[in-house]
């Protein structure tokens, strides 16, 4: 399954809405997603599951892009 995360890359700052980035990530839950982003020190915000049409829509977006973790 594809999970869309949405994270800060500092860890250590307040989130601000404006400095949000997203990745897509491939894994079997949430839980597995954040494990496999451990490493990387984001401050996750949320990490939601696509598929279906959501799926079809993030994926006619120029920057879409599932990474290997």
């Amino acid at each position: 399954m594809i999970f869309k995360v949405f994270y800060q890359e500092n860890f250590s700052q307040v989130p601000v809405r404006e400095n949000t980035k997203t990745i897509y990530i491939e894994g079997e839950n949430e839980a597995d997603v954040r494990k496999k982003l451990a490493d990387r020190h984001y401050n996750i915000e949320f990490v939601t599951p696509i598929t279906g049409d959501h799926l079809l829509y993030e994926q006619q977006k120029e920057n879409f892009k599932v990474e290997n973790v």
